[in-house]
Order: C-alpha cells, then structure tokens, then sequence
C-alpha cells in the first residue's frame, strides 16, 4: 500500500492517539486537529518528534486552519465530537453544536478538494430499539426530545445524514463508521466511560457504582481492534461507494464493535475479580442520582458486523479479559508515575 497523509480530527483523544499510532508504524504521514477540550496532549507527545507527524491545537470550526489542512492531506477521518454520558446531559447544547457543526465544517473542506472522510458515528444512532443485534439499516427508536440523553443519538445522525447527503449533492467520498463502545489503555473516565471509572474505583479500593439495576448489557471493543477495521475501510479498493454504485446508502455505513455480551454488573465483577478485590463489593446507584431525573438508558447494545466481515474482512481479535487486564495495569502503571 502507497504511504498516504492522512488528516486526523479529534487526534489527541483516545481512539485518534491510538489510530495516529498505527498509521505512523506502517508508514503513512499524520496531521492532528484537536482543540483538547477533550483530548489530551499526553496522548500524543510521544508521536510529536515523529518525522511524519505534525500537530495543530485548534477547532475544526476554523475554516481557513481546515481549508489548509484538508488541502494538503489525501483522506479525513473524522473523531472530534463530544462524547460521554454524563458530558451530554452536562453541557448539551456544546454536544449538538460540537457534533453537527464541526461535521458541516469537515464536509464544505472536504468537498472543496474531493478528499475522503471517515465518519465516526455511533451505536447510540440506534436508541432504544430492541431489534438485537443492530444491523446498518435496521431503524432507529428514540426518546422524546425532552429527554436530553437522546440529543447525542440525534446529532450524531444528523452528521451521518451530512455525510450522506455531500455525496449524494456532490459525489464526496464517505465511509460512515458506528463504533460500539471503543475501550482500552489511555482511555479517560472523566465523561463517564464505565470501564476506566470502575478500574479506577476497584484501584482506589472503593466500591463500583453501578447505574441503574446492572441488567443493561453491551459489547466493549479493543481500542486496537477498532482502529484496525478503521484501517481496512480506508484501504479497501471497494470504497468509498461511487455515485454510480446499484447499491443503497447503507453501503457507506459499518458497525465496528465486538459481539461479546456481558452485563454491567457482570462486568463490575470481573473487573473486581481481576484487580484482585472481592467482586461482590459494588453498590447500585439509580439514574435518577446518577444522572438526571428521568434519564432512560439503552437496555442492550449489540452490533450486526456481518457487512464488515464481509466486506474487509475484519473481526475483533481481543477478548473482554484480555482487554481489562490491559486497562488495569496501564492504570496502575500511570498512578506509580503519578506518585
């Protein structure tokens, strides 16, 4: 494969970090984005002396810094969004604003010069539904819109749509990526991430604080999984679909997760178990403290990737256990050099 430059939104976060990592080893040029209100610096520093790797702190809303970036880059993958539960229900007007107009911002610079973009999206797109597993096209199930919890589910299909429509109007090439619940080393708990917040409590030798009654269930794929199926769509010959493809838009858009199901509470066990605690030592606490009053959660999240095997070829590869070990050392290898 050609050595190509790739432009990479939302860089210093944690799946960008991971995915600048894995292009820069096989070869290609990277330039990061990202205005590290959610990333952070830390992510990349060690990438910042790389001969192939450069790095602008700023928003992806700037038109003249993105209008220069894209220009000079052959593909986009788009990761700048804000993310997280807890920041959604926060502060949810940055999250519509962040998600919707900084997508609109990629796609005019994209456009300008033809570049490709990979669109993260999310398994929140599918809401409520209780069609398990999630398949590309299955349709969506929302709350009200007075449920705050759901305007993340909203805007985020509002960016798949932009995506969508750029190259339906303008024949821009876009490859749409549903992430279901990305984990691993680096990965930050402040906004409410469930696994680095419980290794951290069992770390801390405190209880884990299960939301709700425990019984809602997801997937939880390795960071280097996720960023090697990100890789295989940019580099598959049959994308991004042309304007002449017979087949629908779905086309575009690929779940990228793993099938492993596992509970909440489960998980806080085995998360307990293997940081050596006793994994009866968490403590239930309802949505309504956790959150907001009324506040409705997903009841199971599990991803169809029948389209992705079958187009790339891609399947997860790390086991849940393997990925919690991981998270835990890395953990506790950050505290030591904290101390």
């Amino acid at each position: 494969m050609t050595p190509r430059h790739y432009l990479v939104t939302g860089g210093a976060g944690f799946i960008g970090s991971h995915l600048a990592e894995a292009l820069l080893a096989r070869g290609d040029t990277v330039t990061v984005i990202d205005d590290l209100s959610t990333g952070r610096l830390s992510n990349i520093e060690p990438l910042c002396g790389h001969p192939h790797f450069s790095f602008a702190i700023d928003t992806i809303t700037n038109a003249m810094v993105m209008d220069r970036l894209v220009s000079q880059c052959d593909a986009v993958v788009h990761l700048a969004a804000a993310v997280g539960v807890e920041l959604i229900i926060s502060d949810p007007v940055r999250t519509i604003e962040t998600n919707i107009l900084g997508t609109q911002a990629v796609l005019q610079a994209a456009a300008r010069y033809r570049k490709t973009v990979l669109l993260a999206s999310t398994s929140e797109i599918y809401g409520k539904s209780a069609r398990v597993p999630f398949a590309e096209d299955d349709d969506r199930v929302l709350g009200p819109t007075t449920k705050s919890r759901w305007s993340y589910s909203d805007s985020k299909a509002i960016d798949e749509f932009l995506g969508l429509a750029y190259h339906k109007q303008y024949d821009l090439p876009v490859i749409i990526a549903r992430f279901f619940n990305t984990v691993g080393p680096r990965q930050s708990g402040r906004y409410g991430m469930v696994i680095p917040r419980f290794v951290q409590q069992a770390l801390a030798g405190k209880p884990l604080s299960v939301y709700g009654d425990g019984t809602q269930s997801r997937c939880f794929c390795h960071v280097a999984d996720t960023v090697a199926a990100v890789i295989a769509l940019l580099d598959s010959p049959v994308l991004p679909f042309s304007a002449t493809s017979e087949l629908p838009f779905s086309h575009s858009v690929y779940n990228i997760g793993s099938t492993e199901e596992i509970t909440i509470l489960d998980l806080a066990r085995r998360i307990l178990t293997l940081a050596g605690r006793d994994p009866a030592d968490t403590v239930l606490v309802p949505y309504d403290q956790a959150y907001e009053p009324g506040f409705e959660d997903m009841r199971r999240r599990v991803p169809d990737i029948t389209k992705i095997k079958r187009t790339v070829g891609w399947a997860p590869t790390i086991s849940l256990d393997e990925t919690l070990r991981q998270v835990i050392e890395y953990d506790k290898a950050d505290e030591r050099e904290s101390d």
